[in-house]
């Protein structure tokens, strides 16, 4: 019995190339028209597109998803009967590239020299180095373990939070997220990498945002609703020498009317920091195919109630 692949993606096109050039047997590439979601029983899909067409997706027996959030496909009324995978393993260095571009760049006052070459002013500042630093990571999965790792290149101790406060490589500590606010007022650098859960969602609130250290480096760079934005907001508007560098968002894009946008303690970046691309995607998702047409165990399953 063959099998039949629904593309549902913004880079259709893309995707169709590189699974073309994939050994895939007995498979058809359908066509995202209405019998083509009823039919098909293997779906490569952004979670957000792919949500609101589960009902009519009669067939459906696997889903890869090409994100590794998969928010919209896990909420408690959504059906739970079929197999999910993500993407996981891609991310870690691009991530890690994001937040010590701009974490080095806060400590190296790149933008303080900027603007003395422009007037011509010849005056050195205040040296900064991560050495010794405290990094807190909120997450220590494959993403955090990356960052975890190149944080100890440049000499920082890092704090891991995970569900189980399970020792993992990379990590000087590792605690539960119940322990948060024993480490928020160490840490010189935090960045919430984690899922969206009933349990991660506010963790970041005008409770915990006001232990952060004066001169923080924030990064929010896994769910938006991990933290209070307006908490936030008020919070930078108060203590002006804390930073944040925000990626996600509740609501994207961001509302151009949020007052957090003008503030210059802030960098706001449109949910860029570790894309996936095609190329990887099919990697993954061809691996996969070959595991279900032999009845083996996916990569990268989703637990449906635990949210990732």
């Amino acid at each position: 019995m063959g099998h039949k692949l629904l593309l549902l993606t913004r880079e259709n096109e893309r995707y169709r190339q590189l699974l073309n050039s994939c050994h895939l047997p007995d498979t058809i590439i359908l066509d995202d028209d209405p019998q083509g979601i009823f039919n098909a029983d293997i779906w490569l899909a952004e979670p957000k597109l792919a949500a609101p067409l589960l009902p009519h997706a009669a067939n459906l027996k696997w889903m890869q998803s090409t994100f590794a959030g998969v928010d919209a496909l896990v909420k408690p009324r959504q059906r739970k009967d079929y197999e999910l995978t993500n993407v996981r393993g891609i991310f870690g260095p691009l991530m890690s590239e994001y937040l010590f571009g701009y974490l080095l760049a806060y400590q190296r006052e790149h933008r303080k020299y900027k603007t003395q070459q422009e007037q011509k002013v010849w005056l050195p500042g205040s040296f900064k180095t991560l050495q010794g630093q405290t990094l807190l990571l909120l997450g220590t999965g494959s993403i955090a373990k990356h960052i975890a790792q190149t944080a100890k290149h440049f000499g920082m101790h890092v704090i891991g939070i995970n569900r189980g406060s399970k020792p993992t490589r990379g990590f000087d500590e590792v605690d539960t997220l119940a322990n948060l606010t024993h480490y928020l007022p160490r840490a010189d650098a935090v960045a919430s990498i984690l899922p969206s859960t009933p349990e991660t969602k506010g963790a970041l609130n005008p409770q915990t945002l006001s232990l952060l250290k004066d001169e923080v480096v924030l990064f929010n760079l896994g769910r938006g609703d991990v933290l209070d934005l307006d908490a936030l907001y008020q919070q930078l508007v108060t203590h002006t020498e804390q930073q944040a560098i925000l990626d996600v968002f509740n609501q994207e894009p961001l509302p151009d009317n949020h007052p957090i946008w003008s503030l210059d303690n802030v960098i706001i970046t449109p949910h860029i920091a570790a894309p996936s691309f095609p190329e990887q995607v099919v990697e993954i998702f061809s691996e996969n195919f070959h595991k279900w047409i032999k009845g083996e165990k996916l990569s990268h399953r989703v637990h449906f109630e635990r949210g990732y």
